[in-house]
């Protein structure tokens, strides 16, 4: 808009900064409509965090580089003022600050007043006292900063909901008059890491200074069609080499172990590219609530995966409805004692699923097994529990449990080779791609199955390979028990470990 303040700021720039790269390298820049855009989204009205998601190639570290130029000796620059770029590793964070310099050694009035510091990634506008800094996460510490500035590159490289120098930049700006975050990045694999949690909870707009500009490929579009690619990726025409994209992806259509990738990088999805067992969108079309009436009126199978000292225990419990759709509920359990520490160790928010009612924690240091006992005799009491299938890790501190509350269970031990699993997995896998299972979107359910990864044996066979995982699968494996045996129709129980009979 012509005199308003995203419009002074997209004269300066393109005034003063210079292509750093590529076959326009030299010329001066001139803003597409889309960054026109994004400028007067951040500053015409008040903003205090900005969010720009969209795939590779489009200019993302060179936008940045701008706006931290902008702040640093442009219009908005403010004396004295510290500037941040924050990055996950040391070379990420050198992207920004080397496009940022190279614009400032190809304009000559840039030159007089910025000095960069190619060893400290460090520009100084010595005139106002301005200093940006690039920082990256295995940098010492990033206390004792008071930023006016703060540009977050790659976020979505953050796995879980916590990074440390994010916070670190975050709490530090408190002291600012008016601070400025903005965060671009390529999509996050999950709804569990750092940022699809701000941009979900951005989208709610609770906070209208909180803004986001999301382009991403909507999940049912057909994702290796120009059209699609295109209409996600707004610098298709500008910057990226179409050729070199299609290519990528007739090599997706092709070759599925090359899909993921292309997801989340051209079309800026949230997809895991490590390739899960269950795709993130077959899970998701499986999240109808569940029917309790069929978990209490029909024959119910329990898999069940107990925890080493300080893991999850997963217990998911099964059902069938007349229309052949499994119903599932699935109850976790974890010890109440480092929570936090584990949160950030396993990079999920168990505090937030416990304050949910998603997580059972138990007191201790470890998970108390008395609790599990008293949620199947719970199940046993309220349904018609065919079995309960479960591994053997752990199960003889189980029975002891189960012997107090003088209890008979049917537990029916599940190998967990390639024998017993491969069949499991191809029934379960079945059963989602045809859409007859409702799990009503557990979210750590939903984590389990982001995280779980098959290997195969010389035959083909497949089972769950937690050395795999990029995370906690217990939920998956207990799941996956449970319908692999629900799958023999077997009604008869073999004798179970458990039998304590009163009297």
């Amino acid at each position: 808009m012509e005199g308003s303040r995203s419009a002074r700021n997209a004269a300066w720039l393109e005034q003063y900064c210079r292509v750093p790269e590529g076959k326009l390298v030299g010329q001066p820049v001139r803003l597409t409509d889309d960054e026109r855009e994004w400028l007067s989204i951040i500053y015409d009205t008040p903003t205090s965090l900005f969010i720009l998601t969209m795939p590779r190639k489009n200019g993302k570290s060179g936008f940045a580089s701008m706006l931290l130029l902008l702040h640093l000796c442009g219009p908005e620059a403010k004396a004295n003022s510290q500037l941040n770029s924050a990055a996950q590793s040391r070379d990420q964070a050198a992207i920004v600050y080397k496009l940022a310099a190279k614009m400032v050694r190809m304009d000559a009035d840039l030159r007089a007043f910025i000095k960069p510091r190619d060893t400290l990634k460090e520009l100084e506008c010595a005139e106002l006292g301005t200093v940006y800094k690039a920082l990256s996460s295995d940098a010492p510490t990033a206390h004792g900063l008071s930023p006016a500035l703060i540009v977050h590159d790659e976020l979505g490289q953050v796995r879980g909901p916590r990074s440390d120098l994010y916070e670190a930049l975050e709490t530090a700006k408190g002291a600012q008059e008016d601070p400025l975050s903005i965060i671009i990045s390529t999509q996050a694999p999950t709804d569990g890491d750092l940022l699809s949690i701000l941009i979900d909870d951005a989208l709610l707009g609770a906070d209208p200074t909180v803004k986001v500009v999301q382009y991403s490929a909507p999940v049912d579009a057909p994702p290796f069609e120009e059209a699609t690619i295109r209409a996600c990726n707004p610098h298709y025409d500008v910057f990226m080499n179409r050729e070199a994209v299609m290519k990528m992806a007739r090599d997706a259509a092709r070759m599925p172990s090359a899909e993921a990738a292309f997801r989340n990088l051209v079309l800026n999805q949230r997809v895991n590219t490590s390739s899960p067992f269950i795709s993130r969108t077959t899970y998701d079309k499986c999240a109808e609530p569940i029917d309790p009436m069929v978990l209490g009126t029909k024959p119910v199978f329990v898999g069940l995966d107990l925890s080493s000292r300080l893991d999850l225990t997963a217990l998911v419990s099964t059902a069938r409805d007349d229309a052949g759709i499994w119903h599932v509920r699935a109850d976790f359990f974890a010890p109440a004692f480092g929570l936090a520490e584990r949160s950030r160790r396993d990079r999920v928010p168990y505090d937030v699923w416990a304050d949910q009612g998603w997580l059972t924690l138990t007191p201790g240091e470890e998970v108390d097994y008395a609790f599990v006992a008293k949620r199947l005799c719970d199940i046993a009491d309220e349904c018609h529990l065919e079995a309960i299938v479960f591994d053997r890790w752990n199960i003889s501190r189980l029975q002891r449990e189960l012997q107090l509350l003088e209890r008979e269970l049917p537990l029916v031990e599940f190998g967990q080779g390639f024998k017993s699993m491969s069949p499991a997995l191809d029934a379960l896998e079945g059963l989602f791609i045809s859409g007859k299972i409702r799990h009503g979107g557990n979210p750590i359910l939903r984590m389990c199955f982001a995280n779980a990864v098959v290997t195969k044996d010389p035959a083909g066979n497949r089972k769950l390979d937690k050395s795999k995982a990029t995370g906690r699968i217990d939920g998956a494996q207990a799941f996956a028990m449970a319908i692999g045996h629900a799958a023999t129709k077997e009604v008869v129980i073999r004798k179970p470990l458990v039998l304590f009979t009163v009297g």
